[in-house]
């Protein structure tokens, strides 16, 4: 039985300062296939790497999939696992999306939704008129998992991760106006209501398909210096709380791969530990996860609007 609720928090050995190579130490998952949405950089490559240490077939889903030939050929040496291949997947356009759903056969046992953009400067918009950073964040990895349900479901027990962030603080979900057709676009404001509608999604999941063997979490990987941060002139949180990508890349891969998160969905976690509920935004946003990117009410309000917007 799922066990989606629980009275004592999990409590994991790992914090901070693990890394994703310490997570998956012993952790064996031949046999399992897994695929990385952004598996070719940052985050995204340190848990794919992570994952084809521990044995799994390893698919990176990235919108420059021949840029990204050469990062699979130095996984699988570093690695020793030829298991890994190169798919193209851009989530900002549905066709794509879809494109990528109907070409994949068989099983999918993890699924990481990783990739992401953050803080575009001025309003753009996906082919089908969505404000762009909830469309590629969000709108599109929600495609793509609904997309991929059948293949979960085969899995008999699949895994599901939502790369959120602590930028979820700085906006719920804007119900009436998700894209900017209104309201002023802010850069900061779309990135956090796509963040929050990430952690909102593996409530979703985990609500409507832990039935089927398919659970789902989300996270906060942490300050990480990468080209996430284009915009914004780079990292601004304080030298000591930052992480490297290794060590960003550990909670998704205890999310992934660990048998200490068996039976367990519907959670956001930090630093590899349930994140405690937060009742205002902390300085520097970390520190837990907002009620409103917990909230089952929204999430199942969230499945409802995307299920439209992508249909």
């Amino acid at each position: 039985m799922t066990n989606i609720i629980r009275e004592q928090p999990l409590k994991t050995p790992f914090g901070f300062s693990t890394t994703a190579s310490e997570v998956v130490a012993g952790v064996r998952l031949e046999g399992k296939i897994a695929v990385v949405t952004g598996g070719a950089a940052g985050i995204g490559l340190e848990t794919a790497r992570a994952l084809a240490t521990a044995g799994a077939s390893v698919t990176l889903a990235v919108r420059r999939p021949f840029e990204a030939e050469a990062t699979a050929t130095k996984l699988r040496e570093s690695t020793g696992n030829e298991a890994i291949r190169v798919a193209s997947l851009d989530l900002s356009d549905l066709t794509s999306v879809r494109r990528f759903v109907a070409d994949w056969e068989g099983p999918l046992h993890i699924l990481v939704n990783n990739a992401g953009i953050m803080a575009v400067p001025t309003l753009e918009r996906t082919p089908e008129g969505r404000e762009l950073q909830f469309a590629t964040n969000f709108l599109g990895h929600f495609a793509l998992t609904s997309g991929l349900y059948n293949a979960l479901r085969k899995a008999n027990g699949a895994r599901v991760v939502c790369v959120s962030s602590s930028g979820h603080m700085l906006s719920p979900v804007i119900w009436d106006d998700v894209d900017f057709n209104f309201i002023s676009y802010d850069s900061l404001v779309a990135y956090g209501q796509s963040k929050s509608a990430c952690a909102l999604l593996a409530v979703a999941i985990s609500r409507r398909w832990g039935q089927d063997g398919i659970l789902a979490n989300a996270l906060n990987p942490g300050a990480i210096p990468t080209g996430l941060q284009r915009h914004t002139g780079g990292l601004k949180t304080p030298p000591e709380r930052r992480k490297t990508p290794e060590q960003g890349a550990a909670t998704s891969a205890l999310l992934a791969a660990s048998p200490l998160l068996d039976g367990i969905g519907g959670h956001y976690f930090e630093d590899c530990n349930v994140a405690p509920t937060a009742a205002r935004r902390p300085q520097n946003f970390g520190g837990g996860v907002a009620p409103y990117a917990i909230n089952l009410a929204n999430a199942v309000r969230l499945w409802d609007i995307a299920t439209e917007m992508a249909s």
